[in-house]
């Protein structure tokens, strides 16, 4: 019988959150990166519900989610991560999260880690200083400010999702019709290209991600199995990142996607699901 993903909505204060969920089971709870929404799990998200009570929000400023006036920090979605979980009465799940979605991943779970069972970091944010050069530029006060404005118009949000594919993805022509087209759509939301760029303002400057954003060194404290997914061909954030976490993870495991980019969820959706369904289970295993 086919998995049916759901669409829902949760009041959090004075913002109103869109969330996928699926399934029946332990709750996991999957984050998405800078400049995208809860959709990019969907691909995924049916194989996942299998053994799963599967949540997947779009982070305030993206997505259908509200976007309000705020600083975009990953305190910021932390916080909101918090009140998520809170809200929904998800006292401990498993936790996966993409790009800026890793880093809210670990700063929940180093802060909270009896909260979480086990983690999963996926092309993550916060692993070390290189990051492309196309996200480092919409940092800079002239020229970021011109790309939102341009971006809005339906030309520049034409070129935003076609840049935005060949940058996250290994062989654009594999990018989902369905993910372009939203792409295209979030682009002309008003507030959503404000979001993105303030979100990768607070994250990065001109020299790559922000010393207080790396948490490499915090590693070693957590105590719960962590599972490192990176695309081979990453541009966005390079492959050596994940060699270099999972050697301080207590508990770390790594799997090195092939022929892919910063968005195996969706690049190599099958490949992906196997490998994070095969974690999973054997972590519950052990807990059992």
């Amino acid at each position: 019988m086919p998995v049916k993903i759901a669409e829902r909505q949760v009041k959090l204060g004075k913002i109103t959150a869109h969330y996928l969920t699926a399934g029946e089971g332990p709750p996991l709870v999957l984050l998405h990166g800078v400049g995208d929404s809860a959709a990019t799990w969907a691909r995924v998200m049916p194989a996942l519900a299998r053994s799963h009570r599967v949540y997947a929000p779009s982070f305030p400023g993206f997505g259908y989610s509200d976007k309000p006036k705020a600083d975009y920090s990953p305190a910021f979605f932390t916080d909101f991560m918090l009140d998520f979980l809170d809200a929904l009465a998800i006292e401990r799940a498993a936790l996966v999260g993409n790009s800026l979605g890793g880093l809210v991943v670990l700063r929940l779970a180093l802060a909270n880690p009896a909260r979480f069972t086990a983690l999963g970091l996926v092309d993550s944010s916060g692993l070390g200083r290189e990051v492309s050069l196309a996200l480092r530029l919409l940092t800079l006060p002239g020229y970021g400010n011109l790309a939102v404005a341009w971006n809005k118009t339906r030309v520049g949000a034409a070129q935003w999702a076609l840049g935005m594919a060949a940058l996250l993805f290994a062989r654009p022509t594999r990018v989902p019709a369905e993910w372009l087209a939203l792409e295209y759509r979030m682009a002309r939301l008003p507030g959503f290209m404000e979001a993105t760029r303030a979100a990768l303002k607070s994250g990065l400057n001109m020299r790559g991600q922000r010393y207080r954003e790396i948490l490499l060194d915090e590693l070693p404290r957590l105590p719960m199995p962590v599972l490192v997914v990176w695309g081979e061909r990453d541009r966005v954030v390079p492959a050596s990142h994940a060699r270099s976490a999972v050697g301080r993870l207590a508990r770390g495991q790594m799997a090195i996607v092939p022929d892919c980019g910063h968005l195996p969820q969706l690049e190599q959706a099958d490949h992906f699901s196997a490998v994070l369904t095969r974690f999973l289970t054997e972590q519950g295993a052990q807990s059992a």
